[in-house]
């Protein structure tokens, strides 16, 4: 079924707007968080299922056998949608200070902003379904997981953890961003937010990438590199995802039942927007 691609973002983005939970409640903020607005609203993407990168995606110099593509999450797709919802410049701004000390606008941001994601997601499915679309969120889906292999001990990234769907690569594919050293995704709106998608039986026009390398929009400055409180980031290695694992855990139990980090994510010159020396 062919649908308008610009009607369905118009109202996928109402949508948004609608769900609640994007703004912190005073009951459950953090000393100076009530009315905190987490996410500024979603850019698009979209890819076909067919297209080759899915099957690249299986590679094990990529993700690895695990990814599941598309038709297998979802007989009979379509289309895959990738959204990038932007954290707000209040949630930014505020994580830009002490090295060692993750804001309480982010912390927000990262759970309670990501039980707003996660409803927003069920609405969008139940959006498709009511329209007679069958629809699949991988990352809600019961076949969704995580492995995680070890590397060789001279392997600078110290492990290799990959999820059988990859929200950044489906990103990637979709048209609306390129990797950087954290093994983050740089989308026109920056690194700075958190990225999902859909699989829908509904045809909707794939995105022309604006781009054909996997770090086009990465200047590789290393901006990033002193921003790390866990040291996990080099330019010859990239993130190691072990010190950066252990980090976020230690956040964990530093500021439970919450846990964040983000500081690669801001003051930094992709943090917003594709760095200026990249744009073409």
């Amino acid at each position: 079924m062919k649908m308008d691609k610009e009607q369905v973002i118009r109202e996928l983005t109402e949508l948004f707007r609608n769900t609640p939970g994007n703004t912190v409640g005073e009951k459950d903020a953090l000393p100076g968080c009530e009315g905190l607005v987490m996410y500024e609203e979603p850019i698009f993407g979209v890819s076909d299922p067919a297209d080759p990168l899915y099957v690249k995606f299986k590679e094990k110099e990529v993700i690895g056998d695990n990814f599941l593509g598309p038709r297998e999450w979802l007989p009979g797709a379509e289309s895959v949608i990738s959204l990038f919802l932007p954290f707000t410049e209040r949630v930014k701004g505020s994580n830009r200070g002490d090295q060692e000390v993750t804001s309480s606008e982010w912390l927000h941001s990262r759970i309670e902003g990501q039980a707003f994601i996660n409803a927003f997601m069920r609405n969008a499915k139940e959006y498709f379904e009511s329209r007679g679309i069958s629809a699949c969120v991988p990352a809600q889906d019961p076949r969704f997981g995580v492995r995680t292999t070890a590397l060789p001990e001279n392997d600078p990234k110290g492990v290799h953890i990959a999820s059988n769907w990859s929200e950044r690569h489906v990103a990637f594919a979709s048209g609306l961003g390129t990797f950087c050293l954290t093994r983050g995704l740089i989308s026109s709106k920056g690194v700075a937010g958190r990225y999902a998608s859909i699989i829908i039986s509904g045809k909707l026009e794939p995105e022309e990438r604006p781009y054909t390398g996997v770090y086009d929009y990465c200047i590789l400055c290393g901006a990033c590199i002193p921003r790390c409180p866990a040291k996990a980031i080099t330019l010859e290695g990239g993130k190691n995802q072990i010190k950066c694992r252990d980090w976020v855990h230690e956040m964990g139990k530093r500021y439970a039942p919450r846990y964040g980090c983000g500081k690669c994510q801001t003051g930094v010159p992709c943090e917003s927007g594709i760095p200026l020396k990249a744009q073409k």
